[in-house]
């Protein structure tokens, strides 16, 4: 995993590994990848079925209510938890399967309107009622930047996602631990990611090439 091995001490790496097939997990599995980030609840479940169980499932997409069982069943880290309704879905599903879930709030700061998240401003609320639910640990915050190649525009929001993270760090989350996380990063822009202080990215063409 030559991928893993360039990436600076303390950043994380999350193989996107949705759309898949189980043996192209199974090679990076042997390259000694661990961490494997799936999008839909159904492929999530077949392939945690047939794989090792030390690989670490993160859930990386848009999770609808209605799937939440099915992850919550498997699901190491929900990477992607966008909104209230969502977040408390999440734990009561977790405390029915007696388990604590890690969680990743996700913050939208891109210009487009299909991307999902929390406001900026409404990311303290949202962390504060994380750490008071049992089904979840909060770990950190996610995010997107948007879509384009205007360099200081991505630059811009990836500081504005770390922003997120260290505000919730010296006020919500003051003194918990266990909150260190900065998902942000993906293949083609994980550089710029890493620059603004990412501790974990999501990559998958350059890893499992294109779909």
């Amino acid at each position: 995993m030559e991928i893993k091995s360039a990436l600076p001490q303390g950043v994380e790496l999350t193989a996107v590994s949705k759309f898949h097939p189980a043996a192209s997990i199974m090679e990076a599995y042997g390259a000694g990848q661990r961490a494997f980030g799936e999008s839909r609840a159904q492929e999530l479940q077949e392939k945690a079925a047939m794989l090792p169980d030390d690989i670490e499932w993160h859930f990386i997409g848009h999770l609808q209510t209605n799937k939440v069982r099915q992850v919550v069943a498997v699901a190491d880290m929900i990477q992607s938890v966008d909104s209230m309704r969502l977040l408390k879905a999440v734990n009561d599903a977790a405390v029915k399967a007696g388990r604590c879930v890690d969680i990743l709030l996700q913050v939208h700061v891109a210009r487009e309107e299909t991307k999902t998240g929390f406001l900026p401003e409404e990311m303290e609320q949202a962390a504060l009622e994380a750490l008071a639910m049992p089904g979840v640990r909060l770990r950190g915050v996610m995010g997107m930047a948007s879509n384009t190649d205007d360099e200081e525009r991505v630059r811009a929001d990836f500081k504005a996602i770390r922003g997120c993270f260290d505000a919730i760090r010296l006020g919500a989350a003051a003194g918990q631990t266990c909150f260190d996380t900065v998902s942000m990063g993906m293949s083609h822009d994980r550089d710029i990611a890493i620059e603004q202080g990412s501790t974990m990215v999501r990559i998958g063409s350059d890893i499992f090439g294109e779909r």
